[in-house]
């Protein structure tokens, strides 16, 4: 998880949100959950948007690290972080019940009778820089387009 520091100004997003994570897993089969919040002056976590990848070995290569690349398209938001704020971006390998249970084992998901946990490693250095992409339209810094 991580936590922006505090909005000196608000901020406005508009659009299709994406983040891009490259991660390391002992699964071949797993889901990557990410979801973006605002949180306010008091500590209170907003729910933004977020999204969810079913992940496979034949539908995401490893590269020579291990390491697998995997885009996550978020629901479209439009939000205001007021100033104070911060943003925060949540990864993890699943959200149920909102998404069924990724046994995984590569069965089925109305038919698995078998499930796996296993360890996930989230990369970010030169070589995988993991991001969240946010459709920003409007900053108090930065004045709306003409």
């Amino acid at each position: 998880m991580f936590i922006r520091d505090r909005f000196s100004d608000a901020v406005e997003v508009v659009g299709p949100v994406r983040a891009e994570i490259h991660l390391r897993s002992e699964l071949s089969y797993l889901d990557v959950f990410v979801r973006l919040c605002d949180v306010d002056r008091r500590g209170r976590s907003w729910n933004v948007c977020d999204g969810l990848v079913r992940l496979d070995p034949q539908r995401f290569p490893a590269d020579a690290t291990g390491a697998v690349v995997v885009p996550v398209e978020l629901w479209p938001t439009a939000h205001r972080f007021a100033a104070g704020h911060r943003l925060r971006v949540q990864v993890s390998g699943g959200a149920h019940p909102r998404y069924a249970r990724n046994p995984g084992t590569g069965e089925p998901l109305g038919a698995a009778v078998t499930l796996r946990g296993g360890y996930r490693e989230i990369v970010h250095d030169p070589d995988h820089p993991s991001a969240v992409v946010l459709p920003v339209v409007h900053s108090a810094s930065q004045p709306f387009p003409r």
